[in-house]
């Protein structure tokens, strides 16, 4: 069963961040709440005002999105952080199984000049306000700093039945050439959070 987890959990990791920076067609990021869903659509009321319909994929899946410790942003920790002028928007904290998922630093749409950096914790330095990270990924090494309060998450298997209305999620949607939208995972945030990515 542990096997099992870390493998979808690899898969939702992959899912959300590795095409971002090498696929040919990325994906439309898509952050809102359920308001609709049937099994083979979720309508989604963004959180820029106007609602999409999302065409869900055959055996379609759901990954959660749950808080996690400070002390899970350790040297050697595989993270993914979205920052804007060095400082961390939101940290997510691989599982050992994502390892690897999306490495880099490039361009992210969370925030107007936002950036997202997958790379591997190589030191950690406390202060008054929080942390400084080093970053190292395959060619090139950030520091970031992250300040008390930061959202801070990992990723978890979830059920279809976690997608319901009144789910915060963050989706990857492939953009059809008629403007179709179509989504292999809903990414819903525990508890009713939204997920921070």
């Amino acid at each position: 069963m542990k096997l099992l987890r870390l493998a979808l959990a690899a898969l939702l990791g992959a899912s959300l961040l590795a095409s971002t920076a090498t696929a040919q067609t990325p994906p439309k990021f898509i952050r809102g709440t359920i308001t609709a869903i049937d099994g083979k659509t979720a309508t989604i009321a963004t959180r820029e005002g106007p609602s999409v319909t999302v065409k869900l994929a055959d055996n379609w899946t759901v990954g959660m999105v749950e808080p996690i410790a400070l002390s899970a942003i350790k040297p050697g920790a595989f993270v993914g952080i979205a920052s804007l002028k060095g400082e961390a928007l939101e940290v997510l904290v691989f599982p050992e199984a994502a390892r690897g998922t999306g490495e880099g630093h490039y361009p992210w749409d969370l925030q107007p000049e936002s950036m997202m950096t997958n790379a591997t914790v190589a030191t950690v330095a406390a202060g008054g306000e929080g942390q400084t990270l080093k970053l190292d990924y395959k060619g090139g090494t950030q520091t970031l700093h992250v300040k008390p309060g930061t959202p801070i998450v990992t990723f978890s298997a979830g059920q279809q039945s976690d997608a319901k209305p009144g789910a915060k999620v963050f989706v990857g949607a492939q953009k059809a050439d008629d403007g179709t939208l179509t989504a292999k995972r809903l990414n819903v945030g525990k508890d009713g959070m939204m997920p921070p990515m």
